[in-house]
């Protein structure tokens, strides 16, 4: 039976760069997927300019950027017809490690990322479910058993980290996950080639029905995310793939755009969103990326924050698996649940209140009025959501007013 320092469950952004980071930190590193890569994954596949940075940290971004579409900024549409455009190049002075974000599937990005956990010396099992987790008698995780195909394993750790997503496997059986009640949204996500007018910006698409993302991801291909209320699902008995072209021949705007257009992979879904653990740890266990938290999509904050995540626990983790007792070992953790809060409790709040406005068409309506004619301040606004620029320069008491109009 192995046994290594850290045992990582999932293999996307989270846990990728959770396993190359503890690996970079010296630690023996195992990761674990259920899946066989390259293999797609619902998703906005949006990395933001600062997500670059870490990007680069890893030895990934060129090769990721060889096979992306780059994007300049974002245009929101509100259900009024008024326009939000935001640049990641502007008169603010911020600048990100990159001036573009980046589209790229998850096909690619995840398979790349995966071979730099492994050139790193991360040990990497695809294809193995876990079963479940080992615990001590005082509760402490100490690994985890594993179904493959060569049959069950068990592999022991000194920290399992649970980067399994939104249905981790690794929060739920520890007790950990919670769901919030509000905003219950669930997602279609299909690529497409030949949608008109489809450039440089990412767009957003809001009605009184959801909303749907654009953005070109390379290869001549188009991510097209719908976000609907978890209330709607009743109405795609019929299948996904009906609902998401009845959706979009129902939109005036995007009929037009999409009438030569040829769907070119199956529509898969996702969600429901809004959730957040009751807390990112348990003696023996870390949580990072979706299996932590994910409130909404709308913002494209998924893998930065995985990316992010992976990078900011890597001290923490080495705390915590060299500890001298258990009091130290926890002690290491609280402090990663700490950090988490310094580096994400910002955004989360700007993620709340751009929620709202989405789920609020009246309020949308009015800042996206207020956006359309302070383009320095639409600008602002895109470059927290796209994590260069601070959260707190548009949550002064000033900034907040002029959203006001």
């Amino acid at each position: 039976m192995p046994r290594v320092h850290v045992l990582v469950v999932g293999g996307g952004p989270a846990g990728s760069a959770a396993a190359w980071h503890c690996a970079q930190a010296g630690l023996d590193v195992c990761l674990v997927d259920r899946a066989r890569f390259p293999r797609a994954k619902p998703c906005a596949e949006y990395v933001s300019p600062e997500g670059s940075r870490i990007l680069h940290a890893m030895g990934a971004l060129e090769m990721l950027e060889a096979q992306a579409a780059p994007l300049s900024g974002m245009v929101v549409h509100a259900p009024s017809g008024d326009r939000i455009h935001g640049e990641f190049v502007a008169r603010h002075g911020f600048r990100g490690f990159r001036d573009r974000g980046l589209g790229v599937r998850r096909e690619v990005l995840d398979t790349v990322l995966l071979d730099r956990a492994r050139a790193a010396g991360v040990q990497v099992i695809e294809q193995a479910k876990v079963e479940q987790l080992q615990q001590h008698p005082d509760g402490t995780v100490t690994g985890a058993t594993l179904r493959t195909p060569e049959g069950e394993r068990t592999v022991h750790a000194a920290l399992v980290i649970g980067a399994d997503g939104l249905r981790s496997v690794v929060s739920r059986r520890l007790g950990l996950a919670h769901q919030s009640r509000w905003p219950r949204r669930v997602a279609l996500v299909a690529h497409y080639r030949h949608v008109s007018g489809v450039g440089t910006l990412g767009e957003m698409h809001v009605t009184r029905r959801g909303y749907v993302g654009l953005a070109a991801v390379g290869d001549g291909l188009v991510n097209v995310a719908l976000v609907v209320p978890r209330r709607h699902a009743g109405d795609m008995r019929d299948g996904t793939e009906a609902y998401l072209t009845r959706w979009l021949e129902a939109h005036p705007t995007l009929a037009s755009r999409f009438a030569g257009a040829t769907r070119v992979t199956p529509v898969r879904a996702t969600g429901p969103f809004a959730s957040r653990a009751r807390r990112p740890w348990h003696p023996g266990a870390m949580l990072t990326g979706d299996a932590a938290d994910f409130y909404d999509p709308f913002t494209g904050e998924g893998i930065y924050s995985a990316l992010r995540g992976g990078e900011l626990l890597a001290e923490y983790a080495l705390s915590a698996v060299r500890a001298s007792s258990r009091e130290v070992h926890v002690r290491a953790l609280r402090g990663y649940e700490r950090a988490r809060q310094q580096t994400f409790g910002g955004k989360w709040r700007v993620e709340q209140l751009i929620g709202l406005a989405v789920g609020m068409p009246p309020l949308l309506n009015h800042a996206a009025r207020v956006l359309s004619r302070d383009r320095d301040l639409a600008d602002l606004l895109i470059g927290v959501t796209g994590d260069f620029v601070p959260p707190s320069a548009v949550l002064t008491p000033r900034t907040l007013l002029r959203f006001l109009g």
